[in-house]
């Protein structure tokens, strides 16, 4: 969502909502293909008139396209930075009214309380059974697993 905040100030203001669509057909695809597709797409349209709105988005092309490699379950909440966001907003809420009286330390230890209180009221993420997956570096396309093809068995011959 920033980086299309970042692209979309870099346009006029008559083609914002145009290009905000076009982003939109990127990180909304439903396949890596049809994305990288969308992604041409908007390079290709803008590129001309808009170079600096294009390479801003070009610049971080990889990155932009990186959710499609993780479950498809946990695509919503990689699109968005909601989470990380919200989990401040609460922090920074506080530290902004104890300004003054902390430390290094105490800061540290009141940010880290503030996080451990708020992880109660934290909904669990869509598809965490996957995570264990993840983590032992299964790959996914697409948002499914790829389960690696077996090699076909040999013949087995008598010896002669």
């Amino acid at each position: 969502m920033h980086k299309t905040a970042n692209v979309l100030n870099k346009l006029p203001k008559s083609q914002q909502p145009k290009a905000k669509r076009d982003c939109q057909e990127i990180w909304m695809a439903e396949t890596k293909a049809v994305a990288v597709a969308a992604f041409d797409a908007f390079i290709e349209n803008y590129a001309l008139k808009y170079e600096k709105a294009a390479a801003c988005l070009q610049k971080d092309r990889d990155v932009l396209l990186a959710f499609y490699d993780f479950p498809a379950e946990h695509w919503k909440h990689l699109r968005t930075t909601n989470p990380i966001e919200s989990t401040f907003a609460t922090v920074r809420h506080r530290t902004i009214r104890a300004k003054g009286c902390l430390s290094n330390k105490t800061a540290l230890a009141m940010v880290f309380k503030l996080v451990e209180g708020a992880q109660k009221s934290w909904r669990r993420l869509d598809g965490h059974a996957q995570l264990p997956k993840l983590i032992l570096g299964v790959k996914f396309a697409d948002g499914l697993e790829v389960v690696p093809k077996k090699a076909a068995p040999q013949p087995v011959t008598a010896a002669a």
